[in-house]
């Protein structure tokens, strides 16, 4: 049997949720384009996606560690999949679109520049005096504009509705600026549980990297409300031991699947609640009806705090921010300076609209893999280093 996209479409509309976001209801491409054959509009989006040059590089950027404190820490790629298994899963739950979910989370992270938060906010600072920077809005650069894969169009052509769960993904780390996408309309419910599925995956696999770093104490982490849930719900005590890596692979698989549950169980209850039956209707509620029960939203919280405090602001890691902010700054500096420097195709930009140079030489050190600005840094101030 051959299923072709009609096929696939009339499988939405027999299977999804009346407020799911069928993509035969798609309010289109900015660029028309013919349909494909066997792919649905948000399978394309998808696709177009992993095929991207800025979705290659992810593999090489920080989650919160630099590549070279070792192989197996999350770098922005592994986050990306990570997060795109769980938005699968709970569209999958609450009979959403997963082709659409999928799309959505694969591409929330395009626009981080190298070296993490800590890139994105020396990028800020350099640009403060022409636009700013942040990752939402340079994500939605990359994906209307700066990725060149069509002869017809700039960047990916992409659905209205992935667009609209770039700009409208919300989650503690994200500037929403949806001025263009009916700012006063709720993103889709695959727009919602991508950003948190977006959550759930930084704060428990942020936790696991802690673990296995040495840099979190176990028992600290067994301490917090989320790791007693979490012991409790295993059948185990105080003197489970995190140190063993077969123990914190079961605690943080735990950790998953006891978010995921709550956010499936609480968003169908919120649906009930407001007696969501269309994504008209769903579109007009005044907030988010993706959510955690109460509970967990406190004990994430209390998480997301111990991290801060004990993860993100340890000695280890704020030396590779700070070096990370040294090595943004002098490469910006430096091709400010003297923009000959740049690539031949960076510095025809330049040519061509010399009154952006800076937000050019951001484009340029934002697509950056954290490897490559390392090895840019010693071409430029390293004498012997070959250039």
């Amino acid at each position: 049997m051959l299923v072709v996209r009609e096929e696939l479409e009339r499988r939405e509309e027999a299977i999804l949720a009346p407020y799911a976001m069928r993509s035969s209801q798609t309010r289109g491409r900015a660029h028309p384009e013919a349909e494909h054959p066997y792919r649905t509009a948000y399978q394309r989006d998808r696709d177009r996606i992993i095929h991207t040059t800025a979705f290659r590089r992810l593999e090489y950027k920080t989650q919160v560690f630099v590549y070279s404190e070792g192989d197996h820490y999350r770098n922005r790629l592994t986050h990306s999949i990570e997060v795109a298994q769980i938005g699968r899963t709970l569209a999958r739950a609450l009979g959403c679109n997963e082709d659409l979910t999928e799309a959505i989370c694969l591409a929330h992270d395009l626009g981080h520049p190298p070296f993490g938060h800590t890139g994105e906010e020396t990028l800020d600072d350099l640009m403060r005096e022409h636009g700013g920077f942040d990752h939402q809005r340079q994500t939605y650069r990359i994906i209307t504009e700066l990725e060149r894969r069509y002869p017809d169009f700039p960047g990916l052509n992409l659905t209205y509705e992935v667009r609209e769960g770039v700009v409208k993904h919300d989650t503690a780390y994200d500037v929403v600026d949806a001025r263009d996408y009916h700012p006063e309309e709720r993103g889709t419910l695959e727009c919602q549980l991508s950003n948190l599925a977006d959550e759930i995956a930084y704060n428990t696999s942020d936790t696991d990297d802690g673990l296995r770093s040495g840099i979190l104490e176990p028992q600290e982490v067994l301490g917090l409300a989320i790791g007693r849930r979490v012991l409790e719900s295993l059948g185990e005590g105080r003197d489970f031991d995190l140190s063993v890596p077969l123990n914190r692979y079961r605690f943080i698989r735990r950790m998953v699947g006891i978010e995921v549950t709550d956010v499936v169980h609480a968003t169908a209850a919120r649906l009930a609640e407001y007696r969501v039956d269309s994504l008209e209707k769903l579109r007009q509620l005044p907030g988010n009806v993706a959510t955690y029960s109460p509970e967990l939203t406190e004990e994430n919280l209390e998480l997301k705090q111990f991290l801060f405090e004990n993860f993100y602001r340890h000695y280890r890691v704020v030396r590779m921010a700070t070096k990370a902010d040294r090595t943004l700054r002098a490469l910006f500096q430096a091709y400010v300076s003297e923009p000959r420097q740049l690539p031949p195709e960076t510095l025809a930009r330049v040519r061509e609209a010399p009154a952006h140079l800076h937000r050019i030489v951001c484009d340029y050190i934002a697509g950056m893999t954290d490897r490559f600005a390392i090895q840019e840094y010693r071409r430029l101030f390293d004498p012997e280093e070959r250039v």
